[in-house]
Order: structure tokens, then C-alpha cells, then sequence
């Protein structure tokens, strides 16, 4: 098999003489390719205990940027070797510049909206900034997106993610309809919306509960998440969870997956919700994720507009339901195939 390396700005912490990641995603795509690739994975040092272990035989994991870009280096003496980014980052454009530099072939796995993100995150003026790097990036390197918004030249390649394997369609519990009880799977962090969803949760004249699936590595954001569901017995946070069949009866223990994201790319979490024939519920901001799925519902960001979708779902849930069945879900391996396909024929 030629060999592939794959350059993250995922975090990965190392315990035993083993490494654990911190995004679920971001184990299973290493792992995938690695059964049509000779896979190294190189990534950044976290300082806390991830979750996901990974199933990799070559990883290295970086401490700061010129290690970083050392180990990236030190894989020039491989032959056939082939280069795959996760999304641009101020350490994966520092390594694709070098990677052009020595002319090696290169990918770049765009997931998520960048312009979005920087502009949420660090303001409008960081813009540019990322603008400048995606420019030069897709220019020389092939991409791979998963939305067609993404990247919207001709000679990029779209196609279907998925972190869905066959245990996620089988064994469909029936949903209690009794309580609205939403479900929330994702980091704590200010672009994934929850902080303002929660203020907005508070104010709602309707019986429901909410738990958030999830961690929180900043301390200042832990102390804000705390302050806003101090007191609020209706608002649960069993923290991250790893284990997949745990989240599939998560997912059947609730009735509506709430996901009110200011950007998004393609969320994981939205067909795993729909897997199991729970709605979604977003806001505008992502409408675009939609791509023709069924059972996925748009309010505008405010009480009034959020409480009619509450109730249409709840009143309407079983037909919902029926129309979910006609969707047709990617499976994990199909997205693995898709990508070494790609990375095969260039």
C-alpha cells in the first residue's frame, strides 16, 4: 500500500503508550484510511486527557509548530508518499508550505466554513487572514470538501461524510412522547451556540428538559456554562461521551436533537440524530446543512419562533418520523472509499 500522512490540528494526548484523541471524527477518518493506505497521523499535543483511542500504529504528536513541522520533514525519505490536511490551520499551512516546496502531493480535507469560524471566533479583521491561506492552499493542492459551499470550483470533489455504521439503524426504540426532552451533542464552545440557546431554553413557557452531551476545556467557559445552569434542574450535563452505543441510547432516551450553531459544515450529529428517527432542530444561521434531508426543522433564533417548532414537531412526531425512514444515510465506509478514490486517481 503507498503510504498517506495525515496532518491535523486535532489535539492528542499520549498515556501508556497510547494515544487518545479528542474528536471522535477525527479517530475514525486516521483509522479508515488506514485500511487502504499505510497511514502516519501527525497532530498537536493536547495537555488533558482525551477520550478516543486510536488504532494507529504511527503517530506523532507535536508540541509546538517547529516540531510540528519537523515530523512533517522527517516523512520526506518515504517514497510515494501522499499528504492529506484536515482543514486549514495556522500549523497545516505551515506544513503545506513546506510540502509544495518540495513538491510532494497534497490534499486538503475541507469540513467547515473557515471565513465562518474565524469571523465568530476572533472577528471580522481575522478574515482576511484565513482568506489568504485558503487561497493559496486550494490553489496547489486537491480538495476534498464536504459541502458543496465549501469549495465551489469544478475541480474539487464533494462527498458524503458520515460517522454512521450499521449499529446505528437497527433496534429504532420508540420515543417517549410524554416530556420534550432535547438532546445537544457537541463541544461547549461560543460558535456551537449553546450559551444564548440556554438563555433562550430559560424562557420557554413549555414543559422540557435539556441535556448537554459534551466537554468543556476552558476555564472561563466552564465558569460561564456553570453560572447559567446553576439552579436549573431541567438543564442536565452528563458531560462527553465515548462510547458509541452509549450515545445510540442516548440519542433514543430523547426526543429532539437541538443544534443551534452559529456555523457549521456538515455535522456529524445530524444524520446520527436522524439515524435514530430523532428530529433535528437548528437555526437559521446552518439552514444549509439540510441538503434534502427530512426531519430537520428551522426556527429563527428567538422564544416565539423556537416554541411553534417545539410544539409542530411534538404534535406532529410520528409522521416525522415516517418521512425520516425515506432518508438514505452514507455509512462511515462508504465516506472511506469515497476519499481513497479520490487520493488513488491524483
Amino acid at each position: 500500500m503507498d503510504n498517506l500522512v495525515v496532518l491535523n490540528n486535532e489535539k492528542i494526548s499520549k498515556k501508556n503508550n497510547k494515544f487518545y484523541c479528542r474528536n471522535f471524527n477525527f479517530k475514525i477518518l486516521p483509522e479508515g484510511l488506514n485500511k487502504f493506505f499505510n497511514v502516519q497521523y501527525i497532530a498537536r499535543k493536547s495537555n488533558n486527557d482525551e477520550h478516543h483511542e486510536l488504532n494507529l500504529n504511527e503517530v506523532k504528536i507535536a508540541s509546538n509548530i517547529i516540531q510540528f513541522i519537523y515530523y512533517v520533514i522527517s516523512t520526506f525519505k518515504k517514497k510515494n508518499t501522499k499528504y492529506y490536511i484536515i482543514t486549514i490551520t495556522p500549523y497545516t499551512f505551515l506544513a503545506f508550505l513546506f510540502l509544495i516546496l518540495f513538491r510532494k502531493k497534497v490534499f486538503v480535507y475541507l469540513i467547515s466554513n473557515g471565513y465562518e469560524e474565524w469571523k465568530f471566533i476572533l472577528g471580522s479583521w481575522s478574515v482576511w487572514i484565513y482568506h489568504l491561506m485558503y487561497s493559496i492552499v486550494t490553489s496547489k493542492a486537491t480538495v476534498i470538501a464536504l459541502h458543496e459551499r465549501l469549495y465551489k470550483k469544478k475541480n474539487g470533489y464533494v462527498i458524503s461524510s458520515s460517522t454512521l455504521n450499521e449499529e446505528w439503524l437497527q433496534n429504532i426504540k420508540k420515543p417517549n412522547l410524554n416530556k420534550i426532552k432535547f438532546l445537544n451533542v457537541s463541544r461547549v464552545n461560543p460558535e456551537k451556540g449553546i450559551f444564548e440557546f440556554l438563555e433562550m431554553f430559560k424562557q420557554l413557557k413549555i414543559d422540557a428538559e435539556i441535556s448537554i452531551v459534551g466537554n468543556i476545556k476552558n476555564k472561563s467557559l466552564q465558569n460561564k456554562f456553570q453560572s447559567i445552569i446553576q439552579n436549573s434542574p431541567n438543564i442536565k450535563f452528563p458531560g462527553y461521551i465515548s462510547d458509541r452505543k452509549l450515545l445510540i441510547d442516548t440519542f433514543d432516551t430523547h426526543n429532539i436533537l437541538i443544534l443551534p450553531s452559529y456555523t457549521e459544515g456538515q455535522p456529524y450529529v445530524v444524520d446520527e440524530s436522524l439515524a435514530r428517527r430523532r428530529p433535528v432542530l437548528i437555526f437559521e444561521d446552518i439552514e444549509h446543512i439540510i441538503k434534502g434531508r427530512k426531519g430537520i426543522f428551522v426556527s429563527k433564533r428567538d422564544v416565539i419562533s423556537l416554541t411553534e417548532k417545539i410544539k409542530f414537531i411534538m404534535n406532529n412526531y410520528i409522521d416525522i418520523q415516517k418521512e425520516i425512514q425515506e432518508n438514505k444515510f452514507p455509512l462511515e465506509r462508504d465516506m472511506f472509499k469515497q476519499i481513497a478514490s479520490v487520493i488513488n486517481k491524483n
